[in-house]
């Protein structure tokens, strides 16, 4: 298994959906800004969000067991090998991400309870 290289590409606010059916004052995500790093595996990354990780963690797991040797969907999505463009599903506010291949390996950093 192998580490994949997540990258915050934006955040956004549907301004017109916000104003319709958000709080007051609701701006973009607070907790990821544009060009933070993580590395992901089988686990969340340290201080990732928790709904942005549920909404990605299926293409991180793809490319951390070799996705990356074929493009996703059958080559209709992402022109580059190892490469997944993804977002939270945070409808007012989607945080987009890059995630990408790497041949970085992975290491379980804890010890099983069993």
């Amino acid at each position: 298994m192998k580490k994949v290289k997540i990258t915050v590409l934006k955040t956004t606010l549907d301004k017109e959906l916000a104003q319709e059916y958000g709080v007051e004052g609701l701006t973009a995500c607070p907790m990821l800004k544009s060009g933070q790093v993580f590395y992901g595996d089988y686990a969340k990354p340290d201080g990732f969000c928790d709904e942005a990780w549920k909404a990605i963690y299926q293409y991180v797991f793809a490319l951390a067991h070799g996705a990356d040797k074929n493009l996703f969907y059958y080559g209709d999505w992402i022109k580059k090998p190892g490469v997944a463009i993804c977002s939270c599903n945070d409808g007012l506010r989607p945080v987009i991400f890059k995630l990408e291949a790497t041949d970085e390996e992975a290491y379980i950093n804890y010890t099983p309870v069993r």
